[in-house]
């Protein structure tokens, strides 16, 4: 009753280690055997797909997105979907929360929550799930409820939203968050954060391992400092001015602070963000000598691995934490070539071209909107620097699959073994192309990494066993599921 063989890839099996040419049987969605010879001793009616000379990497999971943040939910999820699917990714992690941006209004999760799933429900061509942060206090008791009810067990605090906004500093904080004019966005809000979630973690043994806290971990009074600095210099400009504006020392303090905290309250599982700097990753790796009872994963974005403050398009490539100098790429390469951080994500939010920069001052970085979209080259371009690094093929399939699945308690994704879902990407490792805006299912109209060239390409994409790319076009209607964890 086999459905589909992909025939004569070089498979690559992340939980296992190994990558080696076989081929993969699938059956209802499901992945129903791994082996030589399926094709041959298939039934004249089963399909076969030749994919001979390509690589079989499993979906990767897109463990950081923020679709709905510039542009309506819906239509985001409908455009930059699309994006994901070109670029082999079949499962997105969707950061969201109250407050201005995505829904644009604050109040309980308990409302705001089902909004969320109603507007993306049938607009999303890869599977889906959200995490969510608690803005306020009423958001913290509400973690049982939207654990139990939704499956929403991962959790994220911004430490600088208390004192420093979204593009830049910020005065007026109760607009941009929208909470109780009484409450206060800071370090004893995350405390009780991390009190709740271990409290319920303790209720709730069945969910224990499926719950996680990820932090951004930029330090507030740091930046609203340095940045008074660099702009009163002008010394310097574009991406350099605004790195230095939000130096890494910042990130090393947030990563030490948030690692004590969750040290105090007994919180397990810590997912420490887009660190982007040598500093960031050195802070993140000294607490986890110091705190064994915290188990950390450390993230990296495609953005801080493929351009520095000097290859990126300026100032387009606008992102916190920011593109950093060339010394800090290379630093992270070496933290991903020893195994130091755990996955890879996008970090995709797409800001199109007539929101992110100044219609007046176009160049200035100050003004620009921080983010943008990146989805679309997650696997081709760890793919194309890895490869010539002498990243394994099953490092990088742990890297944007098995370990961000596992942690995020997506059971049925990372990986392509028997029993889980038959989601696959086929990468051509023969070709080469230009990376050009044009070219992408992305609305944003522009891209930082515009004009590299990057080896290999994706060619064929199946999610659940259906076919959502074909010779690199996006095929069919949105057919991505919301994923209850754990699944």
């Amino acid at each position: 009753m086999t459905d589909l063989i992909i025939a004569g890839a070089t498979v690559v099996r992340p939980d296992l280690g190994e990558a080696s040419k076989t081929d993969i049987a699938i059956t209802e969605g499901k992945i129903s055997s791994v082996g030589d010879g399926l094709a041959v001793q298939a039934p004249q009616s089963t399909q076969i797909f030749d994919a001979a000379g390509l690589i079989a990497f499993p979906g990767s999971v897109d463990a950081h997105t923020h679709m709905g943040i510039y542009n309506p939910l819906p239509v985001d999820a409908r455009s930059e979907s699309r994006a994901a699917a070109q670029g082999g990714t079949t499962t997105v992690l969707n950061y969201i929360r109250t407050g201005q941006y995505y829904l644009n209004k604050g109040g309980s999760y308990a409302e705001f929550f089902p909004e969320v799933l109603a507007q993306i429900n049938g607009n999303s061509h890869v599977d889906y799930a959200f995490h969510l942060a608690p803005m306020q206090a009423s958001h913290i008791d509400e973690i049982p409820m939207l654990a139990l009810e939704y499956g929403v067990t991962s959790f994220k605090i911004f430490m600088f939203y208390g004192g420093h906004g979204l593009h830049g500093a910020s005065d007026n904080q109760a607009s941009f968050l929208m909470t109780p004019a009484d409450e206060r966005y800071d370090y004893a809000h995350f405390e009780f954060i991390m009190r709740k979630l271990a409290a319920t973690r303790q209720d709730y043994p069945q969910l224990a391992d499926a719950f996680s806290l990820s932090l951004h971990c930029e330090t507030a009074e740091i930046m609203t400092a340095y940045t008074k600095l660099v702009e009163n210099s002008n010394d310097l400009s574009g991406l350099a001015a605004y790195s230095a504006s939000r130096p890494p020392h910042s990130e090393g303090l947030a990563v030490t602070i948030a690692a004590y905290l969750a040290h105090e309250t007994g919180v397990v599982n810590v997912n420490l963000l887009h660190l982007s700097s040598a500093k960031a990753v050195d802070a993140a790796l000294r607490m986890e000598r110091c705190f064994e009872n915290v188990d950390f994963r450390r993230e990296v974005t495609i953005g801080h691995l493929l351009v520095d403050i000097n290859t990126a398009l300026d100032p387009w490539a606008k992102v916190n934490p920011p593109i950093r100098p060339r010394a800090d790429v290379e630093a992270l390469w070496g933290h991903v070539l020893a195994g130091e951080l755990d996955w890879v994500v996008s970090d995709h939010a797409c800001c199109r071209s007539e929101a992110k920069v100044s219609s007046e001052n176009p160049t200035d970085i100050w003004l620009a909107k921080s983010g943008f979209g990146g989805t679309e080259y997650l696997l081709n371009g760890l793919y194309s620097e890895g490869s010539k690094r002498g990243l394994a093929l099953a490092d990088m399939a742990r890297l944007l699959s098995w370990n961000p699945a596992q942690r995020y308690a997506l059971n049925s994704k990372g990986t392509i073994g028997v029993g889980y879902d038959a989601d696959i990407a086929l990468l051509d490792p023969n070709v080469s192309h230009i990376v050009s805006a044009e070219d992408s299912e992305s609305s944003q109209g522009y891209t930082p990494f515009e004009g590299q060239e990057l080896s290999g390409k994706v060619r064929h994409v199946w999610l659940r066993g259906q076919r959502i790319l074909r010779d690199g076009a996006v095929v069919g209607p949105p057919k991505g599921q919301y994923q209850k964890r754990p699944t």
